[in-house]
């Protein structure tokens, strides 16, 4: 049973005379555990509320759209506790942050309803034999971090004497036709190599229902005493880790007609090759991995040069990011420069004081590296900052200063931008609508 605590005004279940404070405890005679639950079983045209008021139990029945939502609302989201994460990779990068931050900042989540409802990645570690079924029943599609499909390496990598038996969950679900999204973090000399091609030869087998994976290179700050000796990669490691990656995308490409598996972006920076066309990221379906982001900007921030429009006075604005995607977003600005007459960027590459000179990208700059470094520098009008530093839905950086405090210690307005290549272009143009 569940507590409802609140009533969306004028919907099915309000019209009914469901209230807030009463207990659900089924609908249409399937208990209600979480959200899941609620979701799947309220989906139908006709709806069956078993519901406890004062003790007595009490059936509400309603008619509506397929899917319409019934106007529950409850204490939390999930309806229940967020599953929290049970192992201890050796990668982690929130078991290498700085002591002292936001107590949130150390929650690690591995919950396979933030999977389907989020787009969060889980290891399986977590998951019973129950859980899969209700995915199998469900037909949900699934985020997972694999890493490795050797099972030894997987329990070493993961440090949960569980992580390689779960394994078995993965091969369940792709038999079960459930679409999988998955996730590798490669680490040096530990599952990149012979290991990688096992792992992807695996994937191989589950394909078509694996639908894209993702291969991530390993991030290491400079708070790792303690923990596992990891190295990061270079020129030469990058590019083989592409080398085998593309060697498989081809394999797939031929027999399923799909590359299946991407190396992101970082990969490309680090082996300093060029950031591959549009067509080999296909519909982009692991853009939120960070691969082939930097393409898809690159060829709006095109497009959007292409019909823009003079400039109605000088504008004179500053970037500011991490050093990985600096050259490559120089060279759009050099562009943007030459074609648009009276515009004036300086681009400026932060260092990661925070975590470590070896941490490059955007999206882990704090706002004390941003004040210490661009304290008396040339700001122009506006200082441009990607939205990747920014924490969802606040104006919080990772460290904990907010954007009007970094505003306040440059003497500057801030202006937030998506990833987004006409978004970018509107930002320097200083266009708002």
């Amino acid at each position: 049973m569940v507590t409802i605590t609140g009533i969306i005004s004028g919907s099915p279940a309000d019209k009914v005379g469901v209230k807030a404070g009463m207990l659900l405890i089924s609908i249409n005679g399937h208990s209600v555990r979480d959200v899941l639950d609620y979701m799947f079983y309220a989906s139908e045209t006709e709806v069956n509320l078993l519901i406890e008021d004062n003790h007595e139990q009490k059936t509400f029945h309603i008619e509506k759209d397929e899917y319409d939502d019934l106007g529950l609302e409850f204490e939390s989201f999930l309806m229940d506790k967020k599953q929290s994460c049970s192992n201890k990779c050796v990668f982690c990068f929130i078991d290498q942050m700085p002591p002292g931050m936001r107590e949130t900042l150390y929650f690690k989540d591995d919950d396979a309803r933030l999977s389907f409802l989020q787009g969060n990645y889980v290891t399986l570690t977590n998951m019973s034999q129950e859980d899969v079924d209700r995915i199998i029943e469900m037909k949900l599609n699934i985020n997972v971090s694999v890493h490795t499909t050797n099972p030894e390496l997987r329990v070493k990598m993961m440090h949960n004497r569980f992580a390689g038996e779960k394994l078995k969950f993965l091969w369940q679900m792709a038999e079960a036709g459930i679409k999988l999204n998955c996730q590798i973090v490669l680490c040096p000399q530990l599952n990149d190599g012979a290991e990688l091609e096992r792992t992807l030869t695996d994937f191989g087998k589950m394909l078509p229902n694996i639908t894209s994976v993702a291969v991530v290179p390993v991030g290491l700050s400079k708070y790792r005493k303690g923990l596992y000796p990891l190295i990061p990669f270079t020129k030469e490691t990058a590019g083989n880790a592409i080398d085998t990656i593309e060697r498989y995308q081809q394999q797939f490409l031929e027999k399923f007609g799909t590359r299946a598996v991407f190396p992101s972006d970082e990969f490309f920076l680090i082996a300093e090759r060029p950031i591959p066309p549009e067509e080999y990221y296909e519909e982009y379906p692991q853009y939120e991995n960070g691969v082939g982001m930097l393409r898809s900007l690159a060829d709006e921030f095109h497009q959007a040069l292409d019909s823009a429009d003079p400039l109605e006075a000088p504008r004179n604005v500053s970037v500011a990011t991490g050093r990985s995607p600096y050259e490559f977003l120089c060279k759009l600005f050099q562009e943007a420069q030459e074609r648009i007459q009276g515009l004036q960027i300086h681009p400026y590459c932060i260092r990661n004081d925070f975590f470590g000179e070896s941490i490059t990208v955007t999206g882990l700059i704090t706002g004390q590296d941003l004040v210490a470094q661009l304290k008396g520098q040339e700001l122009g009008d506006e200082l441009l900052l990607s939205s990747a530093m920014i924490r969802r839905d606040s104006d919080v950086f990772l460290d904990d200063y907010t954007i009007s405090q970094v505003e306040e210690a440059l003497n500057i307005k801030i202006r937030i931008v998506p990833s987004d290549g006409w978004e970018l272009l509107d930002a320097l143009m200083g266009i708002v609508y």
